[in-house]
């Protein structure tokens, strides 16, 4: 540290008139193939990180189709139930079933379905190290920003808190916001052991107007997981059914503009980057 602050301040203390001197006079040959060797070695660099994203871009989305395939094809046969709200609250009404909701805590605080069971089967990832905000702050970029999402990370102990409140024989319909999360947990409560296992389809999002209550009145389960801009502009698919937004009129027409310009432009900075080659 001393010695690279000598340097520097030497550096400083360079008459003008030499540094130019310097900087006109052209570097040894070399030199220049060894700043070509660097920028090369660079490129290249950049290439295989690239090549290596791209890598484990593509492996995860195979291993997600493959996820979705079986977790669907449980309820094709029969192992997962799939069911709509009125079925839903149908079946709660008959005192059989119990409902386990697996979303994450800041979307049941805006909206829990009064009686049912709360198990996260994700959690936000609240990893503060280098890695952990990198994490936060790509999820923040690839849409947080438009959803109001943030990086997850699973619940480990799903499982054992949802034994320590329900036993494998109980009936249990499985729900989320949206009803992927809630589709993946039905397979690891089959796994466990548990047989009458039934599925809220498209989610709470899905639910017909007024079927399934929050506890709280004033709010709609429906919008639990509504955030970011794309929330704020009334962007969501029940927000334009039900024409909720919290900012109506002109200005919300100025907003809706101004984000569809910025999701343009997001997506042509993220394809520059992709299409980057060497400098």
């Amino acid at each position: 540290m001393v010695a690279a602050l000598l340097q520097c301040s030497m550096m400083t203390t360079v008459p003008a008139r030499a540094q130019r001197t310097a900087a006109s006079k052209p570097a040894p040959a070399g030199l220049r193939a060894l700043k070509a060797v660097g920028r090369k070695h660079s490129v290249s660099m950049r290439s295989h990180k690239q090549m290596a994203m791209a890598v484990s871009t593509d492996e995860q989305a195979r291993q997600m189709s493959e996820a979705e395939q079986r977790w669907q094809q449980n309820v094709r046969s029969g192992r997962v139930k799939s069911v709509s709200s009125r079925e839903l609250a149908d079946m709660v009404k008959s005192g059989e079933w119990k409902v386990l909701d697996v979303r994450p805590v800041e979307e049941v605080e805006n909206g829990y379905q009064k009686g049912s069971v709360h198990v996260p089967l994700f959690m936000v990832d609240d990893d503060m190290s280098v890695s952990g905000l990198l994490k936060q702050m790509s999820a923040f970029g690839m849409g947080g920003w438009w959803l109001g999402g943030q990086h997850m990370k699973p619940n480990d102990q799903f499982m054992p808190e949802v034994l320590s409140k329900m036993q494998p024989d109980t009936k249990v319909i499985v729900t989320c916001q949206k009803g992927l999360r809630s589709l993946a947990a039905c397979e690891r409560l089959s796994r466990a052991g548990f047989e009458s296992i039934a599925w809220l389809n498209g989610g709470y999002e899905a639910a017909e107007k007024d079927i399934i209550m929050s506890s709280d009145e004033s709010q709609d389960i429906r919008l639990a997981g509504v955030g970011g801009l794309s929330g704020a502009i009334g962007w969501n698919p029940v927000q334009q059914k039900e024409g909720v937004s919290t900012m109506d009129g002109p200005f919300g027409n100025v907003i809706r503009i101004v984000g569809f310009l910025l999701a343009i432009d997001g997506a042509a900075v993220l394809y520059e980057i992709s299409q980057a080659g060497p400098q």
